[in-house]
């Protein structure tokens, strides 16, 4: 079978490899691979900024937004032939700390966690693949074209949950929500609030395009010029920062209304320096009671979660999420895209050059 590897820490090393079809263990789920979806973190490791390939080996396969459908399920595993899946990210280190001992590996405390397709672990952009039946959600057959968007979709519900449950400390009933960035995470944070009746707000540079028209499909306000154009609405009960532009992050943290929630999403370059009236800041965050938390992966709950919310949407707006699809044979197509794209799919069946 054909995969995308890696050698972690080596630019230029992003290949396709031929490899065996992998060995299932006890209890694995052995899948075709329909596609993988290509995000920040799998340029990343290709520009060798971070990536652990399995122990004793060389190259890691990539892939962590997998989508596949079930070649082989073990009896009893409550899956079958035909089932259309995709496989969780992260796995809980082999001796649990607290938070993993109790399911919440996306919150692991003491870094033992391994990661498919970014850690230690081989990832879903092959041919074929294998997972453990409790690692692997099975979602509404109807997502064929757009369940690749399933972890994305996963970090944003666990998003939505860290809000719920700071939010959840007092009195709370949000109206508003502002979302700061159009890309993949940003629009899907903006269907979770549509879907949930709040007005949604959305603020990214692009102009035109895919991205203002998909915003508008959601009964959403899109906004370029910058975050006093939304204050002018009033000020949002809530913000999910996606962008993780540094200046950004601070205007979003300030901009909410008393009780604010802010759930950071993005993750800021290190060595960028910006200037902040932090003594203004902190008076706001104390005197109004708000709230900023840090947020990324998901667990079985979030995944759950996302399969909801996938299948209660409607397919056709998320399929203009994806603007760029490509077979495995050019996948570097799917590693160079520009602002007027979204998301970019690499499609596993499609044997094509």
């Amino acid at each position: 079978m054909r995969a995308l590897t890696v050698i972690p820490g080596r630019k230029h090393s992003l290949a396709l490899t031929e490899m065996p079809e992998p060995e299932p263990e006890s209890g694995d789920l052995v899948v075709d691979a329909l596609a993988v979806g290509v995000c920040g973190t799998d340029k990343e490791i290709a520009a060798a900024e971070y990536g652990m390939a399995p122990p004793r080996a060389d190259r890691l396969v990539l892939g962590h937004e997998s989508l596949g459908r079930v070649r082989e399920a073990p009896e009893g595993s409550g899956f079958a032939p035909g089932d259309l899946v995709v496989g969780v990210v992260r796995r809980p280190d082999p001796v649990p700390c607290g938070a993993c001992a109790i399911g919440r590996f996306d919150e692991c405390r003491n870094g033992g966690y391994t990661e498919r397709g970014i850690k230690q672990l081989d990832g879903y952009a092959s041919e074929v693949w294998t997972v453990e039946a409790e690692y692997a959600v099975k979602l509404d057959p109807r997502l064929a074209e757009v369940g690749v968007l399933m972890e994305p979709t996963t970090v944003v519900a666990k998003a939505w949950d860290q809000i719920d449950k700071i939010g959840g400390r007092s009195w709370f009933e949000p109206k508003s929500v502002l979302v700061t960035g159009a890309g993949p995470i940003g629009l899907l944070a903006a269907l979770i609030g549509a879907q949930r009746g709040l007005e949604v707000h959305v603020l990214d540079r692009v102009t035109d395009g895919p991205k203002p028209e998909l915003v508008a499909d959601l009964g959403a306000t899109y906004h370029h010029e910058g975050i006093d154009s939304v204050l002018e609405a009033g000020e949002p009960d809530i913000v999910i920062e996606a962008t993780g532009a540094s200046s950004l992050v601070f205007e979003a943290v300030a901009a909410t209304g008393p009780f604010g929630v802010t759930c950071l999403t993005g993750v800021s370059p290190a060595g960028r320096s910006v200037n902040v009236d932090a003594g203004a800041l902190n008076r706001d965050v104390v005197l109004e009671n708000d709230a900023i938390v840090g947020s990324v992966n998901a667990n079985l709950g979030h995944y759950a979660e996302a399969a909801r919310v996938l299948a209660a949407s409607d397919l056709d707006w998320l399929g203009r999420m994806i603007t760029r699809r490509v077979p495995l044979a050019r996948f570097a197509e799917a590693f160079d895209l520009g602002p007027e794209h979204i998301k970019a799919v690499i499609d596993l069946e499609d044997a094509s050059a």
